[in-house]
Formats: C-alpha cells, structure tokens, sequence
C-alpha cells in the first residue's frame, strides 16, 4: 500500500508538472521520457544509471542478459541514426530493458519477486524522472519569475565575507588545471552518489528486500523539494548578475574582481532563460548527503566523500554559481531532509520531530533573515557572520546527536556470554531480513 500510493502520488505530481510545463509552450517530464524510447536520448549515462539501479535485484546472470540486450539494441538505433544521418546518442536500449523487466514483473512474476523487482523498476525510472523534472522545474523558474533577489543574498553575504569572490580569484588563479579538476568533480556528482548508492545495494539481489534507508532516496526527494524553494526565493548566482554570463541584464561587471557594494538591494528584472536555482544550494545538499552516507562505507569510500563535498563547495563558489548564504542554507536543507527520510524508515518518534522541526525553523529563519535583513547583515557582520555560522553548527550538532542515539538504539542486545554487536544503522542494514507485518 505504501508503494502504490507514492506511485499515485509521484504519478500526479508529474502530470501536474506536465500540465504546467505545456501551458508555457514547453515539453514536460513525461513527455521528455516517452520520446526517448525512440528518438535521441538527452542523458545516455543517466539511463544506464537508471538499469544499473534496477540491476541490483537481479542475480548476476540476469544482470549479464539485461546489460547485454540494453547494448545491443543501442547498436542497432545508431546503425540506422548512423544510415539516416542523425546525431549518435546512445540510451535507448537501457530505457527498453527497464520497461521490459517492467513487464516481466507484472506478466510473469509473483509474489514477493515481483515486488521486488517492480521496486527495482520504479527505483531507475524515478532516478530519469527526477532528472527530467529538474530540467522542468529549472525552466518554469525562469519563465514564472522575471525578477530576481540576488541583491538581497549578495547583500547578507558580506557577512561571511563574499566567500564566492574569494574562491572565484582562488579558481582563476589556480588556472586551467584547477579549474578543469574542478568542473570535473562538480559535474560528476550523479556518478559519485550512483557508486555510493549501488554499494548500499548491494545485497538486495541476494537478500531480496530493499534497505530500510539509502542515498538514493534522499537524493530524489532533495531533487524533488528543492526547485520548489526556487519559485519563493528566486536567486541566479553571481556570475550572472555579476558577471559577464549575465550580459546586459547583470547589475555590473564585478565578479569576481570587485566586491559587489553594499545598498539598498532590490528585486531585479532577469532574462526568460536562466535558471532560478540558487536558494538553498542542491550541489551542497547532495554532496552532504554523500557525505553522510559514505561514513558507513570503507576507508576509500569514506575519504572520497569528504573530498567530493569538499570539491563540491569549492566548485559552486569558485564557478560563481552560488553566494556563501547558498550554502549555509543547503547544509541546513539537506540535513532536514535526510533527518525526515530516516525518520520515514525507522518510524516517527519525538526525537525525529524535534530535529526535523528545528532543522526546518533554522531554514525558513535563514530565507527570512536574506530577505528582510541583508543591509543589516552587511553593516555588522562581526555578529552575523558567525551566527549564520553558529546556527548551521547547531543542525549539524543537533543532527549527529539524534542519530547517533538512533544507531544506539538499534544495537542489539547481546545475550550473557556474548560478546556486543556493532552499531547497525538503516544504511548498513542492506538486505537484512525485517520482520513481515501481519
């Protein structure tokens, strides 16, 4: 009942989606997926992310034929775009391979199996539509708010100092090697919390059952709630509004070289084409959510994950894509939301309500405090600064905490003569047997 009613649920969002996106004359997600089971795929690699998803409950004799038929039906589409003169995209046949084991699942399968492996089906065609709703909401963004704040966040980012400016210089200074490094880790995220995803998932195929809790689930439900922020606190970064990739709609040719002034910031008007999608930054929710979830994994696993949030953080002040207020509010935004997606899995309890209402007052006060208080931020930002700072910290020590009692209390008690068992977390608990409901 929980899965068919977040299907009906998720299936109404992306036809209201579908239904706003063609009232501004443009494609929706559900139309963007349905074509590429014919025509040129948009995102090749997301879709084999999707299959490689799906082939975590399979064995690996199935996982062999399903890789197999997904490339061979992409050979056959590039022969005949190759013979046609089209462009060369490949995707298709992972696409066709999720569809038909969706088919198989309902025409022969039962039980159990089919649970599973419709769970696994719906798991790689969320992953594409969370994607393929992004893309949607970004361009609603653009097309439902001609003005802008970004006056209001540059304003209250002088009270942690302009860092976009500093790690902008940083970046240019560092030449193409860094900035390449850089833009390298910053567009390979997907593929970093794919890896860390499929590690968690590991033992699905051989334990048939899901995890209680994993990354990719708090991925998509960011990916689903944030642009929605979007639309109340529409934010194009600085080197859009001030900078050259702005054009003649940025307020002045001053990223990262000058610091932007401080005065009384307005709403500005902005182009029909450029993403609203600032406020709070997904790039640092995501990769905290990494983060977090690659401290369960193996010394390798672990410090790549600080590495990828680290170069993450550096990335999106560096490219000029986020204001250091940006980041704050994604830090708080992404902890909330995994705090909800743990809570959702072990079950709802006071501690869990606690944290997650204190995560989301701290976030709705730091929307707030951009808005109506910027000018006084920026005037005294020896004691804005360090509470912007202080109250992040405060959801982080709130955060580790709550869940550290968490993992306390689903530590087995050991019998007399045993010796105790470690800590076992939702994350670490892929496949583990749960008892059926009656």
């Amino acid at each position: 009942m929980l899965w068919a009613t977040a299907s009906v649920v998720t299936l109404g969002f992306l036809v209201a989606l579908e239904c706003a996106a063609r009232h501004y004359g443009l494609r929706g997600p559900l139309t963007n997926q349905a074509r590429e089971v014919i025509f040129n795929p948009s995102s090749g690699p997301l879709l084999y992310a999707g299959l490689a998803l799906l082939m975590v409950v399979l064995t690996w004799r199935q996982r062999l034929i399903a890789a197999g038929t997904a490339v061979g039906i992409d050979l056959v589409f590039l022969l005949v775009r190759w013979a046609a003169g089209a462009p060369l995209e490949f995707g298709n046949g992972a696409l066709w391979v999720v569809l038909g084991c969706a088919i198989l699942a309902v025409t022969r399968r039962s039980g159990r199996e089919r649970a599973l492996l419709l769970k696994g089906v719906g798991l790689a065609l969320l992953l594409v539509a969370g994607h393929k709703t992004g893309d949607t909401w970004l361009l609603i963004t653009s097309k439902t708010r001609p003005q802008v704040l970004d006056q209001y966040v540059a304003t209250a980012d002088h009270a942690l100092g302009n860092p976009s400016w500093l790690v902008g210089r940083l970046v240019e200074a560092s030449g193409s090697i860094g900035y390449h490094g850089l833009h390298l880790v910053y567009g390979q995220l997907p593929l970093a919390a794919a890896i860390v995803g499929l590690y968690q998932l590991r033992h699905v195929a051989t334990e048939r059952r899901f995890p209680a809790h994993h990354l990719v689930r708090t991925f998509l439900v960011i990916g689903l709630l944030g642009p929605a922020i979007y639309m109340i606190f529409p934010v194009v970064g600085p080197v859009f509004a001030y900078g050259t990739d702005g054009g003649h709609w940025a307020t002045a040719d001053l990223w990262p070289g000058t610091m932007p002034p401080i005065g009384a910031p307005h709403a500005m008007p902005f182009d029909g084409i450029t993403p609203r999608n600032c406020m709070p930054s997904l790039h640092t929710a995501w990769a905290t959510t990494l983060f977090i979830h690659s401290r369960k994994g193996s010394r390798t696993m672990r410090y790549a994950g600080a590495f990828w949030l680290v170069a993450t953080l550096t990335a999106t002040l560096g490219f000029g894509y986020h204001y250091g207020c940006d980041l704050v509010a994604g830090v708080v935004f992404a902890l909330t939301v995994e705090a909800a997606m743990r809570a959702f899995a072990r079950g709802w309890d006071r501690s869990a309500v606690q944290l997650i209402s204190y995560g989301a007052t701290v976030f709705t006060a730091l929307l707030l405090a951009y808005r109506w208080l910027p000018l006084q931020m920026a005037d005294l930002p020896w004691l804005y600064g360090p509470l912007l700072l202080l109250a992040m910290a405060s959801v982080v020590l709130f955060y580790l905490r709550t869940t550290k009692r968490w993992d306390a209390q689903e530590t087995p008690v050991p019998l007399p003569g045993q010796r105790s068992a470690p800590p076992r977390s939702p994350e670490s608990q892929a496949g583990e047997p749960q008892p059926e409901l009656a």
